[in-house]
């Protein structure tokens, strides 16, 4: 594990930036599924004692990030076939919602940003960019929810997000689509600045299905 990115802050409690600075890790990918969490190598890279460690992790546990094995330890949760179903099902309603309000409601300035976002898409897959492609996903769909004008809407989003970012370490890594990416938002820009809410939901909803298939099989490839 990478020691930089355990650089704690000192304004919040410690047992909360542990908490924190691990379940990042897990999001990100950077504590593999399956992996096994030793309470004293975590405990020595945050520079910490081992008990907001171990509060970090029962915490993690109830969220699902960790699985408690008797007799073994704590283990990163793997995904499931049926945590990808159940995450993708509901984020295609949510994306082609908001992509359905995003047409109607959207401003110039909104698009313009959408716009930019895109560009800095490109410019990320041509040099092979990962981290800059995944910040920009985040950021595009994140403009389009925001044009929806549905605060309801953007907050069920955002309890989803955790889940997502698991999902889009696997598929932004893929280069093949990393390209599908680009060409996707892009359609999906334009049906939105067009102001053609009806294509735009299709799109999204389309856009999620595509990303739920190759996750799957990237994963079943992987097993």
């Amino acid at each position: 594990m990478d020691n930089g990115m355990f650089q704690l802050e000192n304004y919040k409690p410690l047992r909360e930036l542990v908490f924190e600075h691990i379940k990042r890790a897990i999001i990100t990918g950077e504590l593999k599924p399956g992996e096994r969490l030793m309470e004293v190598q975590l405990a020595e890279k945050l520079g910490v004692s081992r008990t907001p460690v171990r509060e970090a992790i029962r915490k993690l546990e109830l969220e699902g990030l960790v699985v408690m094995v008797p007799r073994k330890g704590a283990f990163v949760s793997d995904v499931s076939l049926k945590d990808i179903i159940d995450v993708f099902e509901v984020r295609e309603t949510l994306e082609g919602l908001a992509s359905y309000l995003a047409a109607e409601r959207i401003t110039k300035e909104e698009i313009d940003n959408l716009a930019e976002i895109l560009k800095k898409t490109k410019e990320n897959v041509e040099k092979g960019d990962s981290r800059g492609i995944i910040e920009c996903d985040v950021k595009f769909h994140d403009a389009v929810f925001n044009a929806s004008r549905n605060e309801k809407l953007i907050q069920i989003m955002a309890n989803l997000q955790e889940h997502i970012h698991r999902f889009r370490i696997i598929y932004i890594n893929m280069s093949e689509r990393a390209n599908k990416l680009v060409e996707e938002h892009g359609e999906l820009l334009n049906a939105i600045k067009t102001g053609n809410a009806q294509q735009a939901r299709k799109l999204a909803i389309k856009h999620v299905e595509s990303i739920q298939r190759e996750v799957i099989k990237e994963l079943s490839q992987d097993k």
